[in-house]
């Protein structure tokens, strides 16, 4: 199923604001919330889809990419598990970096553990960056790459909570494990109650007594890991992907960080990229070019004939429809552009020089006048 547009879902135009962004999507999360719509699953969806469009729209890179290649440029186009983009985000990753934007609304909880599920604070592991380096063939079928990447996992021994065993972790006395501390202020508006987080657990809601002796207590480790991507057809050099929750685990459980997969072409050795259109210089020797004939010409899946007609000029340009580059968003094939060209050899035999003294006496080698002026006329277009 296709995705929305990110604008569409928060009902703001493509030219809002930071603010008007925020401001956007603050509404629908408080119409969406799943305290205020319980047991409703279409609710829970909004809620979900609201908070990815935030994250892309909200922050100026992600909603640059998005804005040249659409859902794509965010990681829209591969599905499933562990693919690009924020689809798979759930209840924690929300709450966990959008919630204080719900100002109290709800007490940030989903699903039975209200606000102090809400307040504690969940850790984020950091972000990992690799280049991916694709041939024209590749851009233009999109492909399927794995990469060996060196990251924090959880640890297995303690399974990602830092405990040497399940009697290492007690409840914080201090916060009741909620992570949070509510205070009380006086203010010139009368008493108001402020949610800060526990100075005993930093948060976290629980205490280690006996630290895992695999991971010294974090509840991560290094190792390699081999990472499937599927590379959409028509990404273009510069581009960045990213794959959600491939990048480091985090401390001691929580949201892992993503993958962001910066896009490298390799240079082909015949034809050059513009966009989705691809060039081709075409060097015809000079009968071939005053003949015509058939010749061979490059493209990604493989050389192809074209048909020279009889006085081709240098400088024409075939075009080959539908042989370019897909565009990454599906709006259509670029083509391929041969530029024509003609080879004059700079030594020539004396048979050669004889007969083409021969051909410089005859009348069909001299331009008319027709044809200096429409060279002339293209001439002055190039520089007007």
């Amino acid at each position: 199923m296709a995705k929305r547009d990110f604008y569409e879902i928060l009902g703001v135009d493509k030219g809002a604001t930071v603010e008007e962004i925020k401001k956007a999507y603050r509404k629908k999360a408080i119409q969406y919330h799943p305290d205020k719509n319980p047991g409703d699953p279409q609710a829970e969806e909004n809620f979900k889809e609201a908070a990815e469009a935030y994250d892309i729209l909200g922050d100026a890179n992600k909603r640059g990419r998005y804005d040249q290649y659409g859902h794509a440029g965010v990681g829209g186009a591969s599905g499933g598990g562990g693919g690009f983009g924020g689809g798979g985000m759930s209840m924690d990753d929300i709450f966990s970096q959008f919630g204080d934007m719900f100002g109290g609304h709800f007490g940030g909880g989903f699903g039975g553990g209200g606000g102090q599920r809400g307040g504690r604070r969940v850790n984020r592991g950091s972000d990992l960056r690799v280049k991916v380096k694709l041939t024209l063939k590749e851009v233009a079928n999109g492909v399927e790459k794995k990469i060996k990447v060196k990251k924090f996992v959880s640890c297995g021994k303690c399974g990602g909570d830092g405990a040497e065993d399940s009697h290492s972790k007690t409840t914080c006395s201090t916060c009741n494990g909620s992570g949070v501390v509510m205070r009380i202020a006086n203010t010139i508006l009368g008493q108001m109650q402020t949610q800060a987080t526990c100075p005993t657990c930093s948060g976290e809601g629980k205490l280690i007594k006996n630290k895992c002796k695999a991971c010294a207590g974090e509840g991560i480790v290094k190792e390699d890991e081999v990472i499937t991507i599927n590379i959409p057809a028509g990404v273009a050099e510069g581009m960045q992907l990213s794959m959600s929750g491939k990048g480091n685990a985090a401390r001691r459980g929580g949201i892992n960080g993503d993958l962001l997969i910066l896009v490298e072409e390799e240079q082909h050795p015949e034809l050059i990229r513009d966009e989705n259109d691809l060039l081709y210089n075409l060097l015809l020797t000079i009968p071939m070019a005053a003949m015509g004939g058939t010749v061979e010409v490059p493209t990604i899946e493989g050389k192809v004939k074209v048909k020279i007609d009889p006085g081709t000029q240098p400088g024409k340009v075939l075009r080959l429809r539908n042989k370019g580059l897909p565009s990454v968003n599906s709006y259509g094939t670029g083509d391929l552009l041969v530029n024509v060209s003609v080879y004059i050899p700079q030594k020539l035999s004396d048979a050669e020089k004889k007969t083409l003294n021969e051909l410089e006496e005859s009348a069909n080698f001299k331009p008319s006048k027709e044809v200096r002026e429409t060279i002339f006329g293209k001439f002055r277009h190039m520089f007007d």
